[in-house]
């Protein structure tokens, strides 16, 4: 929690009120927030109270933590930003975006950062994760049905820890509490830059509050319509991609790893290690167990990550070393992640099966289609139990001026999502040449959100990622 030093800080907001907003009470996060960068002392926090339900503005109220980094030269607004997740913290982003390529955002704007409802300082439903594991004679299938049996039990005890504020985490409440931060700013028009699932909350924002928005960027861009299912194809989609482009980069350099001369013999061989290593696990003499799953999880990987996977699974292959992948994932930050926000930001607005066997045949139908990449799926599992049906997104087009992002190679948010999402609320599109997750702030061209937010120019050039090393 925040310190009672902050908590005295607070501001109860509702969008549309007309009332004077006083000035906000803001405090070094180092000096109010538990586990802060004791070395920060620019980003600054204030706590924010907003209704549970914007529609009931006398009712309860809840705390959102908010951040700012003050603009280094001549003001000219603010950019409230967001990491994605769902279930990541926003605070520290404002520090993160100045120490980057887009550092230039912060010299004519205020970068604003909020933990939105039910994630980090805000307020949050205190949740206990469940570690038991299956036993390991079981079955693929009855594996998955022991965890997501597990998973739901545990989704429903916090569920019914804050049943209100649980029902209330969708994205478009969160957009609600992003007009009442605005509001609190004393700002008319606030700017916007969002990363991943922070896309769809931008679009939300601005499908609810286009007369409020200055100017939006929205890096790694999501659908316009949050389905579990249809995310769990379309990454799969795009991770069988990254698969056969992978083998075809280890057929060019079939000298130095040996894996075949073609991107065929490649896929036959790193198929059968797959198919040897499910029948005949090893175990390293750290007691790490390599089994299929294990070199699986290593062929969809980031194309920056292609050497050291292809070291790895020749020394797995050669001489039964090596080390388990980790994979993709989201950034650590300052407190330890807890899944839970995530699963209720993502069932309140998914309409996706609720049933194992349902979810189950999906799997299966999606091995069918992408035998590697079709196991990676992680989204719709987490609505198996989930006790309320999920309402759909509705977004609709705006004419405040937007900025997509999109990245041709990546396969956590591939490039066909933010083509969707430009026919769905407009907008121009910037291509980047790259499967990195949200990267636009550490590449050259984060030159271009600057101007953006600067001059109102968007750009539908593509821009140049890391290469391959």
């Amino acid at each position: 929690m925040l310190s009672a030093a902050l908590a005295s800080s607070m501001l109860v907001l509702s969008t549309g009120v007309a009332a004077a907003t006083p000035a906000l009470d803001w405090k070094p996060c180092a000096s109010v927030a538990a586990g802060w960068d004791p070395d920060d002392q620019r980003t600054e926090c204030v706590m924010v109270q907003v209704p549970l339900d914007h529609a009931q503005p006398g009712g309860r109220t809840i705390e959102i933590a908010v951040s700012r980094l003050k603009a280094t030269g001549s003001r000219s607004g603010a950019i409230l930003v967001n990491p994605g997740g769902p279930g990541q913290q926003g605070v520290t982003m404002p520090k993160h975006l100045a120490a980057s390529k887009a550092a230039g955002l912060n010299v004519h704007h205020d970068l604003i950062g909020f933990d939105p409802r039910g994630i980090g300082y805000s307020t949050a439903v205190p949740c206990s994760r469940d570690e038991t594991q299956p036993d390991p004679s079981l079955s693929a299938k009855e594996k998955a049905r022991f965890e997501a049996g597990r998973d739901a039990r545990r989704n429903r005890e916090c569920f019914d820890r804050d049943p209100d504020l649980v029902r209330s985490m969708t994205t478009a409440n969160v957009a609600r509490d992003m007009d009442a931060i605005r509001a609190a700013l004393g700002e008319s028009k606030i700017g916007y830059y969002g990363i991943s699932w922070g896309t769809g909350l931008g679009a939300m924002y601005r499908t609810l509050f286009d007369s409020h928005v200055d100017k939006m960027l929205l890096d790694s861009v999501v659908p316009p319509v949050l389905n579990v299912t249809a995310m769990d194809d379309g990454q799969a989609n795009a991770g069988e991609i990254t698969f056969h482009e992978f083998a075809a980069w280890l057929a060019r350099y079939d000298s130095l790893y040996h894996f075949g001369s073609t991107q065929t013999a490649v896929v036959q061989t790193l198929l059968d290690l797959r198919a040897e290593l499910t029948a005949h696990p090893r175990t390293l003499p750290d007691g790490t167990v390599v089994d299929g799953d294990t070199v699986n999880g290593m062929y969809a990987n980031p194309r920056k990550e292609w050497r050291g996977i292809a070291e790895q699974l020749r020394s797995i292959r050669d001489s039964g070393t090596g080390s388990r992948s980790t994979g993709l994932g989201w950034d650590a930050d300052v407190h330890k992640y807890d899944p839970f926000p995530q699963t209720a930001l993502l069932c309140n607005d998914s309409p996706s099966p609720r049933d194992f066997e349902t979810v189950w045949q999906h799997r299966e139908e999606r091995i069918e289609r992408f035998p590697v990449a079709g196991k990676f799926t992680i989204y719709e599992k987490r609505c198996i139990g989930w006790p309320v049906e999920g309402k759909p997104w509705e977004l609709a087009e705006g004419t405040s001026p937007v900025q997509l992002v999109g990245h041709l190679y990546e396969p956590v948010t591939p490039i066909g999502w933010a083509l969707a999402m430009r026919d769905k609320i407009g907008g121009d599109l910037m291509t980047i040449e790259d499967d990195a997750h949200g990267s636009l702030a550490d590449l050259p061209c984060a030159e271009a959100a600057v101007t953006f937010f600067d001059t109102g120019r968007t750009t539908t050039k593509s821009c140049a990622g890391e290469p391959i090393r």
